[in-house]
């Protein structure tokens, strides 16, 4: 489980019709392999959604990216831009792929979805209660 700020990044996802969530993991967290993974994401208002979940570099825009976790929440429409969001990643769908077009990349990111879908739809979060979130950045706030 990881948990951070959502960041801006390329905007990349939103022109390909999958508006990602870039998550920026606060403190030593050990990320998965590369790869895309089904998962569930919890906003601050301990509203929980069903996610695709992607970490790596992503080689079909960038030879040698920075190494990323980014989620894109099914059925979700809303600005999450400098929110907290807490992200469990859950089973592996697949390994990190290169593409050679928008076009090739998109039809594997429907897939992934379909994939996600039935995946999450067989087990269950393991994410805290809406209150966790919020005492836990309650109690990052008094650290900091």
């Amino acid at each position: 489980m990881l948990e951070g700020v959502v960041v801006r990044g390329d905007g990349r996802g939103r022109a390909l019709g999958f508006p990602t969530a870039n998550v920026s993991p606060e403190g030593a967290w050990e990320l998965p392999e590369d790869g895309v993974y089904a998962g569930w994401a919890e906003l601050a208002d301990g509203t929980v959604h069903v996610a695709a979940v992607s970490v790596g570099r992503r080689p079909t825009y960038y030879e040698h990216g920075d190494r990323l976790l980014e989620a894109y929440l099914l059925d979700f429409d809303g600005d999450l831009y400098e929110q907290r969001l807490r992200v469990e990643v859950g089973g592996r769908v697949r390994g990190q792929l290169k593409f050679s077009s928008a076009k090739e990349l998109v039809a594997q990111m429907e897939a992934d979805v379909a994939a996600v879908r039935e995946i999450a739809g067989t087990s269950s979060p393991r994410l805290g209660a809406p209150a966790q979130l919020s005492e836990r950045r309650g109690s990052q706030a008094a650290q900091g």
